[in-house]
Parts: structure tokens; C-alpha cells; sequence
């Protein structure tokens, strides 16, 4: 069956029975698919070197979710630092907010890893081995034969390669890249684990890019039906010049537009759309259609640009408006945004620490002492040993401390927990008071404080029990 002509009703890659026509985009050349060409690469380069940099000794991107460390960039957090990822999404959020109000779908044409990957990657295998898009399109409704038989099994085993890299670029994100090559040289049973993971998730690739492709940007992607909240008449988008355009007719007919109904941006479309309808959420911003009617109008001898990147006021005559209330809102988001995030980003520390309350009785009443107990956990998030050293700060009077007195030794990337004891003696104490507790390396480049609170009995019970009870100092007869 073939693939029924593109509406506004109805998704294009959807038949009414629910089958789906798989298409067979044509090829495009032009500035834009040179452009996208050059950015695609320049992203996919991006994406393998990421594990590959290293920055203060460990990868560029490196989520070792195993010791719950995340390094970015240089800068590492630890799994308390996790509450920072509030300002990274939020922050993602009102940038893709920002640039859709203002340039439409760019990212989905540009720079989303989707489209990077099937457009610069799996088409091209299908290309080299099937054909243009005439020949994949004859060979798909061709009978089996041995001709075809091989096409498939060379092209597909090209697609399962292709997955199967992806999936262990995306591996070493998060057990670095030597890992990898000691898993890869191991036996499956060893990391079993990692194997079926490894095997599951290059499927997934395999079958998205295989077979899926346009449905997950349809289907299953929410960005698509976000567009419609986010931009407005005058968001830059692709669109169809209808003034310049309309009415259709062939060359040399008398009061016809410019558009001479060849099509030619419908079959170049990878979602199957005819851009001439207006804007449509299928529609992923790839600029495919401007370059193959730049192409047309060329070869007419006709300006180019009845299809092109402009607004929805530009192409009804109107001037194109930047700032209004929808960029003007995001962008003050984006910047407190910003802001907070750089603020929160200033807060992180190459150490983390930890005083919680040992379990059990709160306080321990003893003859001559009141005694409190803690579990003090430092956490060392640089790559080299640190030295701590543990003060008392707001410490009363008579308070003694057992426990983390001298310098404390933390492996790189390791923890230490140690007790800390606190004492006071019963004479001295005179109710429940907070004190902190502090660390810092012993050149006092930074300082972390935790306040606790010192619990006890109630103080007129106390002195009670101490009027009725001899004291233990009192000498004997």
C-alpha cells in the first residue's frame, strides 16, 4: 500500500486501519543539509569524546553512579549533591522554553541525538546499500529474492553495529571507558548483567533506528505537542510562502504562483508532511523541503525562498516581532534560572559532611556526666587523599570530646565514619544547647559545618536527684 497523501486531519505515517507506511524520504543537497551535515559531525564527535577528556583526572561526563560520584566537567558531586540536578533540569527547561519561543523547533532539526543519529548515520548506510530513495522504495515492494536477501542482512547487520557502538559510547558514561574494554574482553557470565543491559539496550537503538524512527518524534517524544504552548505567529519556523505561492500551476501558466506543484517537498520530508498546509507538529524543523525547493526554483529561474525559515506574521505580510510577553517571561525565568543554579553550583565543596545521632537512648545520665553520641561521616570527593581536621565550635565551657581529636586521613573518592563522643559533667549542665561542628583541610581552603544539638535530662529532675544522691566526689568517713 502505498503511503496515503499528506493531511492536516490526520498524522501522515498513520493509516486509518492503524498500520504504518514506512516512508522513503528523498535526498536533499543544499546549504542547509551542508550546514547540518558539518553540525551533525561536529555533535557526534562531541558525544565520543566526551568519555575520552579527561578533566582533574576522570572523564569529561563520567556518572560513576557505582561510588555515587558525578563528575561534569571537572566539577565533582557527591549523592548529596544530587538536589543540584533540580537547577540543571529546571534550567534545561527554560532554555528549550527560550529558544522555541524565539527559533521554533531548531533543536529537533539541529541538535536533538535523534535526529543527529538517523539522519547522519543510519540513512546514510541505507543509502549506500539500497539506493536513492526510488530504489529503496522498488526494492521494499520487490519479491525476496537473493539480491535482496543480501542487501538486508548486510544493511541491517550495519544497523546493529552502528547500536551496538552507541550503546557502549553511552556505557562508558557511566563505568568510564577502560571498563568497557575490560567487560568487552571478559566473558558474558562475568558481567551478566551489564551484558543484558548492553544486549537490550542496543536493540532498543537498533529497532527505534531500524524501523521506528519518524514514530518516536510522533509518538512517543512530547515535544511535538509542546510546540503549540510555546510559540506563537511570530516564532521562527519553516513555512510555506502562500502569498508568493498561490494559486499552483506549471510553468508558463497564466496568473500561477511560483509553486508549480511538483512535490518535491513532500518526498523529501522524513515525516511525510506537505509543509505547503501550514505548520504541523510532525514537522521537526530538518530544513529538507527548503533546500529541494531552493533546488527547484533554481533550476526555474526563480528567487529562491517560497519556502524558508520565517515567521508566521512574516509570511502574511506582517513585521516579525523578537521581544513580547512569551520571550520576555522565558528569558527572565531562564536568567533567575541562571542565576540560582550558578549560586547553587558555588555552594559545592570538594568534601561533604555528615553528624547524625548514633541510634538508641539520646543521651547516657551517668554518675557524674552526661554523655551524648554521634556518628560523623566525611566524604572525599577529589581524586587524591585529603587530610580533616574536626572543631567544635559554641562549645560550653567543661565539654570534652572523645573521638576525631587529631587530623582525620580520607582516601580519594572514599568516606570515613568515625564516633564522636561529647561530655559534660552533670554540674555544668543546665539544659539542651545547640553547638556545630566543623571540618576543613588543615590550609583552611574551606570549611563545613553541621549543627547539633546537645541533649539531656530535665534540669530540675537532675538536681533532684543530685540533692538526694550523695555525690561520688564527696570524700568517705
Amino acid at each position: 500500500m502505498a503511503a496515503p497523501l499528506p493531511t492536516r486531519d490526520s498524522v501522515t505515517t498513520i493509516r486509518e486501519d492503524g498500520s504504518r507506511p514506512f516512508l522513503f524520504p528523498a535526498d536533499t543537497h543544499g546549504r542547509f543539509t551542508l550546514a547540518r551535515h558539518g553540525s551533525a559531525l561536529l555533535l557526534i564527535a562531541f558525544y565520543l569524546s566526551l568519555p575520552w577528556i579527561r578533566i582533574n583526572g576522570y572523564p569529561a561526563v563520567f556518572l560513576d553512579v557505582a561510588d555515587r560520584r558525578f563528575h561534569l566537567f571537572g566539577l565533582t558531586l557527591a549523592a548529596q549533591d544530587l538536589w543540584l540536578l533540580f537547577f540543571v533540569i529546571t534550567g534545561l527547561g527554560f532554555t528549550l522554553f527560550f529558544v522555541t519561543a524565539l527559533f521554533g523547533r531548531i533543536w529537533c532539526g539541529w541538535a536533538c541525538p535523534h535526529t543527529v543519529f538517523l539522519d547522519h548515520v543510519y540513512r546514510p548506510i541505507e543509502r549506500w546499500i539500497d539506493g536513492d530513495a526510488v530504489r529503496r522504495r522498488a526494492l521494499a515492494s520487490a519479491p525476496l529474492s537473493g539480491g535482496k536477501l543480501l542487501r538486508r542482512i548486510l544493511k541491517h547487520a550495519l544497523y546493529l553495529l552502528a547500536s551496538a557502538l552507541i550503546a557502549h559510547l553511552f556505557l562508558a558514561y557511566f563505568v568510564s571507558l577502560p571498563e568497557v574494554w575490560t567487560m568487552m574482553r571478559a566473558a558474558p557470565r562475568e558481567h551478566w548483567d551489564t551484558f543484558a543491559f548492553m544486549a537490550v539496550f542496543t536493540g532498543v537503538l537498533y529497532f527505534n533506528f531500524a524501523w521506528f524512527r519518524e514514530q518516536l518524534c510522533i509518538v512517543i517524544c512530547p515535544y511535538g505537542r509542546l510546540q503549540s504552548a510555546l510559540i506563537d505567529d511570530h516564532s521562527l519556523v519553516i513555512g510555506y510562502d502562500s502569498r508568493r505561492g498561490e494559486p499552483r500551476g506549471k510553468p508558463g501558466t497564466a496568473g500561477a504562483g511560483d509553486c508549480v506543484a511538483c512535490n518535491r517537498c513532500v518526498h523529501v520530508c522524513p515525516t511525510g508532511i506537505d509543509i505547503r498546509q501550514g505548520l504541523q507538529l510532525e514537522c521537526v524543523g530538518c530544513t529538507a523541503c527548503i533546500d529541494a525547493c531552493d533546488d527547484v526554483m533554481t533550476r526555474l529561474h526563480r528567487p529562491r525562498g517560497l519556502i524558508r525559515y520565517g515567521s508566521q506574521a512574516a509570511f502574511a505580510g506582517q513585521a516579525t516581532r523578537w521581544i513580547r510577553p512569551r520571550t520576555a517571561l522565558y528569558g527572565i525565568l531562564l536568567l533567575i534560572g541562571a542565576g540560582v543554579a550558578g549560586w547553587a553550583l558555588s555552594t559545592v565543596r570538594p568534601a561533604s559532611l555528615g553528624v547524625t545521632r548514633i541510634t538508641g537512648t539520646p543521651y547516657v545520665v551517668s554518675a557524674d556526666a552526661i554523655r551524648n553520641q554521634f556518628l560523623v561521616r566525611i566524604v572525599n570527593k577529589r581524586n587524591v587523599p585529603a587530610r580533616f581536621l574536626l572543631h567544635l565550635e559554641r562549645a560550653p565551657a567543661g565539654l570534652s570530646q572523645t573521638g576525631l581529636r587529631e587530623p582525620v586521613e580520607v582516601p580519594a573518592l572514599g568516606e570515613v565514619v568515625q564516633p564522636l563522643v561529647l561530655q559534660q559533667p552533670r554540674r555544668d549542665y543546665h539544659g539542651p544547647f545547640k553547638l556545630t561542628v566543623q571540618i576543613g583541610d588543615p590550609a583552611g581552603s574551606f570549611q563545613l559545618k553541621r549543627e547539633i544539638e546537645f541533649l539531656g535530662p530535665d534540669v530540675r529532675l537532675l538536681r533532684e536527684e543530685e540533692e538526694e544522691t550523695p555525690s561520688s566526689h564527696e570524700p568517705k568517713p
